[in-house]
């Protein structure tokens, strides 16, 4: 039987390194749990970056997964099919949306919002042909793609990479005023997360969205947030927009757990206005809207939907930092989080999660740092109160113990 060693030390010979993966390997997955190769059982506390809100391999998406399969995968979108108009029409509905374009990656669906706010402010706002500016925010994270990462401050994702798309405006994250004055007539629109997740799961302060909205509103602008990691149930809220009355987007980008972790899945949404930018041919894709994603991102809808994910995270969430806030160490700098999108900040001297996020995989806890002292934890929205208390366990016994032990 080959090893994970070996498996390690294949993958490391034939893959680019462009990951730091933790040093195991894992083969099967069921709601929150995962296995090795060895057979050992993990608690999943990063659920693919959200992408699996729904828990691992759940049930009645497979089935949806499955039945589809055996009927037909592709049409690409020269032909209708007739499962992309029934997933629409559900994202729609639970988004409050008018239409939807569906696409595959997180990362293609923020390419296609650039491409409609552009399109937009050219034929409908006036703006001046390849003068549209869009603003986002420091320390943002929406892919890996070259326009993408043209609108990122993080020096490692750019180094190297150029030239970069222009046309971006960066302003401090949960700035309102920095945004004001950041607008320009040539401005389409300001584009951001709603919660920085790879930035270490910075929540803005209570009213910036919708001060963001109000000054969008004001200056004809539209507001576009990227919820493919923090939609669909993480925060608390189908969306996480939805925490502020009045912080509607003009345009939605979601994906990830669209899919519960089956297959690429993305979508951006928006009204009749700003779709109708789009006509036959000047967008596409050979995947997008195919019946087989569609299939699956109904049944990932619905689950959602039935099993009260979303209601789920708020409880769950709370009880979750309620719980750390017990810990009573002085590694830590701040607990904070919205639903089931909880970060633990480690002060600078600790030198870095990656040690920590080791040593609790050790213990049998999966989870990942993010912004180099922030340990993430996002675990499937199925998890249960016993699991939560488990999980405090071993974070509060790593951090008092500062290496792994044996399990």
């Amino acid at each position: 039987m080959i090893s994970q060693q070996d498996i390690i030390d294949q993958t490391d010979r034939r893959s680019a390194h462009n990951y730091n993966p933790l040093p195991l390997v894992l083969e099967k997955g069921r709601g929150i749990w995962v296995w090795d190769t060895d057979g050992r059982k993990y608690l999943d506390c990063l659920s693919a970056y959200s992408a699996v809100n729904q828990g691992h391999c759940h049930p009645k998406i497979i089935a949806a997964m499955t039945e589809q399969a055996g009927k037909i995968t592709l049409t690409s979108r020269a032909f209708h099919n007739d499962r992309m108009g029934p997933f629409l029409e559900k994202l729609c509905q639970m988004a409050r949306m008018d239409k939807a374009l569906p696409m595959n990656t997180g990362a293609e669906a923020v390419e296609t919002a650039i491409k409609a706010v552009r399109k937009w402010g050219y034929e409908i706002k006036g703006v001046e042909d390849d003068r549209a500016e869009i603003i986002v925010v420091r320390n943002n994270f929406h892919g890996r793609t070259i326009t993408t990462v043209s609108m990122s401050s993080e020096p490692d994702y750019k180094k190297n990479f150029g030239p970069f798309t222009p046309g971006f405006r960066l302003i401090d994250y949960n700035d309102a005023e920095a945004l004001e004055q950041a607008v320009t007539p040539n401005t389409v629109a300001v584009l951001m997360e709603p919660i920085q997740g790879e930035a270490g799961i910075i929540i803005p302060d209570e009213g910036y969205l919708t001060k963001v909205r109000k000054i969008c509103s004001r200056n004809n602008i539209l507001f576009v947030l990227d919820e493919i990691q923090t939609g669909l149930g993480r925060t608390g809220k189908l969306f996480c927009f939805q925490h502020e009355e009045n912080a509607v987007p003009d345009l939605l980008i979601v994906g990830k757990a669209l899919s519960g972790g089956l297959y690429p899945v993305s979508a951006i949404l928006a009204s009749d206005e700003i779709m109708s930018v789009f006509t036959p041919g000047i967008h596409g894709s050979t995947f997008g809207g195919n019946p087989l994603g569609a299939a699956i991102g109904l049944a990932a809808l619905r689950v959602i939907e039935e099993e009260n994910l979303a209601e789920r995270s708020h409880i769950l969430g709370d009880y979750m930092i309620r719980k750390l806030q017990l810990i009573q160490t002085g590694k830590i700098v701040d607990i904070r989080g919205r639903g089931l999108f909880v970060g633990i900040e480690l002060d600078n001297s600790q030198g870095g999660a990656r040690p920590y996020c080791e040593a609790l995989m050790e213990r049998g806890l999966l989870c990942k740092e993010t912004h180099d002292n922030v340990i993430r934890l996002a675990p499937p929205l199925v998890i249960e109160n016993d699991d939560i208390d488990w999980i405090v366990e071993q974070i509060d016994a790593v951090l008092k113990d500062g290496y792994p032990r044996p399990r």
